[in-house]
């Protein structure tokens, strides 16, 4: 995993709509790049619907909030229109940007090993460091501990 000063990478990946995402595009800005293991999950939807609730807050801090996880773009968009997330959705389907940034590992899934997304937070900076990093993030309240420390 990278560790919070590091230059984050910079990933190009298919949001939502198939446009393609370039995360240097953002430099300037503030950006919460939060990794989910799968799109319309219990864990997934509700960290999703807590960023999607805070979302004005967020914006009025100038942050950018932007989801990752290995679903296509399709999924992406069906999870995005189902509950109104008003934010990208990058399809990480070759788990390149998930690798890149640490959080593709194995986990243990009903006592077997599986490769899958860490749940994982970065907040990035404008000149494109790691500012803060969240590892193994429990999903409920994940979004407004990440807005507070802020």
């Amino acid at each position: 995993m990278l560790n919070v000063g590091d230059q984050a990478p910079d990933i190009v990946l298919r949001t939502d709509t198939g446009a393609e995402f370039r995360l240097s595009d953002l430099k300037g800005k503030r950006v919460v790049l939060y990794f989910y293991p799968r799109a319309d999950t219990p864990g997934c939807t509700i960290e999703a619907g807590e960023f999607r609730d805070l979302i004005g807050k967020f914006a009025a801090k100038g942050v950018v909030v932007v989801g990752v996880s290995p679903d296509k773009p399709a999924a992406q968009a069906k999870f995005k229109q189902k509950y109104a997330l008003p934010f990208t959705l990058l399809a990480d389907e070759d788990k390149a940007a998930s690798e890149a940034f640490g959080v593709w590992k194995e986990k243990n899934m009903y006592g077997r090993k599986v490769m899958g997304i860490e749940r994982s937070t970065f907040v990035i900076g404008p000149d494109g460091r790691i500012e803060k990093l969240y590892a193994k993030v429990k999903a409920k309240g994940h979004a407004a501990a990440v807005l507070e420390e802020l």
